[in-house]
């Protein structure tokens, strides 16, 4: 019988990567993200809609070339949703998607939110699965997508209170 231990980092720090810049964008400013997500996910349509609340883009740039998203937006008052993000190929393995995931998740906490949820394929995408795992994100619900053809996973994070000092 094959054994397989694996332990998964129980911390992931972003690491420093000088010249990474992340900031909101508006609708009106998607065409790289466009671009980006049929490089990273061979599909025009980057989510179903943006007619949502709260709607919240993300443009991750490395010396001012764009390198990654990330866009969530309301699910109900208390839990924000990340719809989608992506990090361009070689771009990977830097600690982007996880600034993006720091960024956002900053950013809704201040909104207001008291969750943070994300769904992920984890054998068409591993690597958000090892991320949710190593910083101690729940696994709520599991299963199976006919559209992708793929299990899906449904991760969920409590966020912080805000501190007002």
């Amino acid at each position: 019988m094959e054994r397989f231990d694996y332990t998964p980092p129980m911390h992931l720090e972003v690491p420093d990567l000088p010249g990474l810049t992340i900031r909101e964008v508006k609708q009106e400013q998607l065409d790289p993200i466009r671009k980006m997500n049929e490089t990273i996910f061979r599909e025009e349509r980057v989510i179903n809609t943006f007619e949502r609340d709260d709607l919240l883009i993300l443009l991750a740039e490395l010396h001012g070339e764009p390198v990654g998203f990330k866009i969530g937006y309301r699910e109900n008052r208390f839990t924000f949703y990340s719809a989608k993000g992506g990090v361009m190929p070689e771009y990977r393995r830097k600690g982007i998607a996880l600034a993006l995931m720091d960024e956002m998740m900053r950013i809704v906490q201040e909104r207001g939110y008291r969750r943070f949820a994300f769904d992920t394929f984890p054998n068409l995408h591993p690597g958000m699965t090892i991320l949710a795992l190593a910083r101690q994100f729940r696994l709520v619900k599991s299963d199976y997508n006919t559209l992708y053809r793929e299990y899906r996973l449904r991760f969920e994070t409590k966020l912080g209170p805000v501190s007002t000092i």
